[in-house]
């Protein structure tokens, strides 16, 4: 099931992880990359694992796409959950896959049903913990 436009097939295995994301809290985060001609799963976070593992476990020069399953506790004191998407691109990365990445990503996103907050970051600064905070309350 390629798109025309980026020509990316997405892998089932994508949606499947995702909804266990989502559904079971099976996962803290999910990382895929593009292999080829399609995204699959690269990397699955425990429930255990917070936001420092997942951050770290982005490569510091290479584009990602990742999912993060954000708890928190409101100004109400109610317990939340807030899944990011975040487009990492860091600028060291090669053009050529920046290029494929945000392509590919409008696309790619459509295919997770659940996303709340979209962020895109080219540098760890601007997808802190304290910027996913800020953009989930």
């Amino acid at each position: 099931m390629a798109n025309s436009a980026s020509g990316m097939a997405v892998e089932d295995e994508c949606k499947l992880k995702f909804l266990e994301l989502k559904a079971k809290r099976n996962y803290r985060f999910i990382i895929f990359r593009i292999d080829g001609q399609q995204v699959v799963v690269e990397k699955l976070g425990s429930p255990e694992e917070n936001y420092d593992d997942f951050s770290n476990s982005l490569p510091a020069n290479e584009c990602r796409y990742a999912v993060y399953d954000f708890d928190f506790t409101t100004n109400e004191n109610c317990q939340k959950s807030k899944i990011f998407f975040i487009a990492w691109s860091p600028d060291s990365s090669r053009v050529r896959m920046k290029m494929v990445y945000a392509s590919s990503k409008d696309r790619f996103k459509r295919e997770l049903d659940g996303i709340q907050v979209e962020l895109q970051a080219t540098d760890p600064s601007e997808m802190s913990f304290d910027i996913i905070k800020s953009r989930a309350l």
